[in-house]
């Protein structure tokens, strides 16, 4: 490859072993360092151009002195693909586990894996991880369940990827953290549920407490579509989740005009955020049944848990149109 066509798709960056391939000598390197008209990034890796790097020659700079193998991962591989808007501080970078990178690296984090070769994007001009891989490698080193379930729902609700691909991907590895969670959760979110806290409605709200099955993520047709988040259609009683994400501004207006409508059509509309679904799933659980039991359930309210007061409730208040518990 020419040096500009090189220089082009690596956004600027060249490593020493480049340069001198390309004719330039040790002096002459040494002259354009010195001169500012280079600036060294990493040991023996260069930006041939002034002023700030861009993200991508960030990465490209981190991929270049990690060396031969080496391709963008974890949060970085994430960020270059569109699963999150924050790439994060540092840049991630992972080499087969035959190779080292001797020293520190600033700003970069460096990973290893043996199954690099399968899991290396075999088209990105940029190297990076296959998305689906990119997914499973911020499972595997998520400190805690609730971010696991994030960067799954994440690359479904976002269009990248689906629960088959991602379940294709976790057949492959032999070890994995969270490997249950995660295969019962591909479950659920091939099932419609798109967010981590959908997954918490469905399985601390509606499942632990024995609430009808709702229909998630449905789509109705009228003069505009809609998206429903959970429809309990039967008793005519729908379920909004309210993340961050689609419901400010311009989508908190079309949720009002959205509840309006189903209001006017017969539906109750009860509407819940993170801090009622993940601080409180007993007594949202309450709050459903009660609208349910009065548009026809006759179902039992279960306890979730040794904690949960949620059967006692509804038996000390009643509940229209059902037998007590």
């Amino acid at each position: 490859m020419e040096l500009d066509d090189l220089l082009a798709v690596q956004h600027g960056v060249l490593s020493r072993a480049q340069a001198l391939a390309a004719g330039y000598t040790v002096d002459r390197i040494k002259w354009l360092i010195g001169s500012g008209r280079w600036q060294r990034v990493h040991a023996h890796t260069y930006a041939t151009f002034t002023g700030p790097l861009t993200f991508a020659a960030q990465v490209w700079a981190a991929v270049v002195r990690a060396g031969r193998g080496a391709v963008a991962s974890h949060r970085t591989a994430a960020y270059l693909d569109g699963l999150c808007d924050d790439p994060g501080p540092l840049i991630h970078v992972t080499l087969p586990a035959d190779r080292y990178v001797g020293g520190k690296v600033d700003g970069v984090r460096v990973h290893y894996a043996y199954r690099l070769a399968r899991s290396r994007h075999p088209a990105a001009t940029l190297p990076r991880t296959r998305l689906e891989e990119t997914v499973l490698d911020l499972v595997d080193v998520a400190p805690h369940p609730r971010e696991a379930e994030t960067w799954v729902t994440a690359a479904c609700q976002r269009r990248l990827s689906t629960p088959e691909r991602l379940a294709d991907a976790l057949g492959r590895r032999k070890k994995i953290r969270w490997r249950p969670m995660v295969e019962a959760m591909l479950v659920d979110v091939a099932d419609g549920a798109q967010s981590p806290l959908e997954l918490r409605h469905l399985r601390r709200v509606e499942r632990a407490h024995g609430l009808p099955t709702g229909c998630r993520q449905r789509r109705v047709a009228g003069q505009r579509v809609i998206w429903i988040d959970v429809d309990y259609e039967r008793y005519r009683l729908r379920v909004e989740l309210d993340g961050r994400v689609g419901h400010t501004g311009e989508g908190r207006f079309r949720d009002h005009q959205r509840d309006n409508r189903a209001t006017v059509d017969g539906y109750a509309t009860l509407r819940y955020g993170h801090s009622a679904v993940f601080a409180d799933p007993c007594g949202v659980a309450v709050e459903q049944a009660r609208v349910l039991a009065s548009r026809g359930w006759i179902g039992a309210v279960r306890s979730c848990g040794t904690e949960c007061r949620a059967p006692m409730i509804i038996n000390e208040t009643g509940r229209q149109g059902a037998p007590e518990l």
